[in-house]
């Protein structure tokens, strides 16, 4: 049976008990387990980062130094057949444990599906286990560790890697069933005479370049690279408007989330109005909402639409597959902050929509600590300013809507 179908994982020729106890008793990877997030250096430049990576099925080949003959060896029976490769389906990082004196011939056999990773100071091999022995590691796309082939292994490391990936089906496939990401959609959320007015608003008074969180040193700062994300907002500053917007997300949309996903959201990260243009390619490639440093508090992302009369622009969460996913006119999807998620390029028209976060009380406060860790530049969080309940505890209101 082939891996990702609900038949047998095991590797071929190996018994999956005596396998599974030697893994356990390294003491790190599990088979069946989620693997450890790391970043680290690409070899071609750059970095990478496991977990923006999900939705594929991923090689992870432990290789050691590049001085030893035999990387090359392996290189060549793993890499021997280029189709097997693809960039939304199955992707290969090898993982050195040096710079290898002479790069070409690794930077040759790089491309969009096969890089090359740096692990200087061998800290990687060693929590994947691969330290005292190179080995190569399979995660499915939600990086869970489903074949863990040592160099030794006795029908051959490569052969024994090539038989589990030849095997793998595609990433919609990859658990047996169809899956669907655990998204809520909430229509009627906004009245379309008020989405006119958050559109023309933008309209009058124009966006800015949004950019997006990275974190550099330890403090989360705004970057801007139009490969990640091409996308403008605007700040709804006016009490009116904003006030609009709140007493909806109280009575219209917090009801929804405490009945479906059993949380009870008592404040929001911004009041923004958003434009992916098609005539730039608006877009926002894969990304999660709550890793950097100055977003720990988020919960809950929140997208409703403010329009129609666009194509793209759709939401695609990569680790349940492929499907795409788009609120309706006025209504409001809902999904977890820890979720990598994407928003495919707008191909025509303009996309407007709302774009908030959710959370509570304890996140409040972790946003407010985290306000020593934001760059100089980044504007401070105010204590109490984001409150969803500003007059009394939730519920009331909600019941006087």
């Amino acid at each position: 049976m082939r891996p990702g179908t609900g038949g047998d994982w095991r590797v071929p020729g190996e018994d999956l008990s005596a396998m599974e106890a030697s893994v356990c008793g390294n003491g790190e990877i599990i088979l069946g387990d989620p693997a450890p997030w790391f970043s680290a250096p690409l070899l071609a430049g750059g970095a990478f980062n496991l977990q923006v990576a999900a939705g594929r099925w991923i090689v992870l080949s432990f290789l050691g130094s590049p001085a030893s003959a035999r990387v090359g060896e392996e290189l060549a029976l793993l890499l021997q057949d280029p189709g097997l490769f693809d960039e939304d389906r199955l992707v290969f990082y090898g993982v050195l444990t040096a710079l290898p004196h002479d790069p070409l011939p690794f930077l040759e056999r790089s491309c969009a599906s096969v890089s090359f990773i740096v692990d200087h100071d061998g800290a990687l091999s060693r929590r994947y286990g691969a330290a005292e022995m190179p080995r190569t590691i399979v995660l499915d796309p939600m990086l869970r560790t489903i074949a863990n082939i040592p160099w030794n292994h006795p029908g051959g490391h490569a052969q024994a890697v090539r038989d589990v990936l030849q095997g793998l089906p595609c990433v919609d496939d990859s658990a047996g069933v169809p899956l669907s990401a655990p998204v809520l959609i909430v229509p009627r959320i906004f009245d379309f005479p008020l989405c006119d007015v958050l559109v023309e608003f933008y309209e009058k008074l124009g966006g800015k370049e949004s950019g997006f969180l990275f974190d550099v040193d330890g403090k989360t700062t705004k970057m801007v690279d139009h490969r990640v994300k091409r996308r403008s907002d605007l700040v709804v500053a006016h009490p009116g408007l904003r006030e609009a917007i709140r007493s909806r997300i109280v009575r219209r949309l917090l009801p929804a989330i405490e009945q479906f996903f059993q949380f009870q959201a008592t404040r929001m990260d911004r009041y923004i109005v958003a434009c992916y243009d098609s005539a730039v390619g608006g877009h926002f490639y894969r990304h999660r909402d709550n890793v950097n440093i100055g977003a720990q508090h988020r919960r809950f992302a929140v997208s409703i639409n403010l329009n129609k009369d666009y194509e793209g622009g759709d939401l695609i969460l990569p680790e349940f597959g492929r499907r795409s996913y788009r609120a309706p006119h006025g209504g409001a999807i809902v999904f977890s902050c820890g979720a990598l998620h994407q928003v495919t390029p707008v191909t025509r028209g303009r996309r407007y929509a709302f774009l908030p976060f959710l959370y509570g009380e304890a996140d409040a406060a972790l946003r407010e600590i985290n306000n020593a860790k934001l760059h100089d530049s980044a504007a401070r969080y105010v204590a109490d300013s984001d409150r969803l309940f500003p007059q009394g505890e939730p519920g009331g209101e909600r019941r006087a809507g």
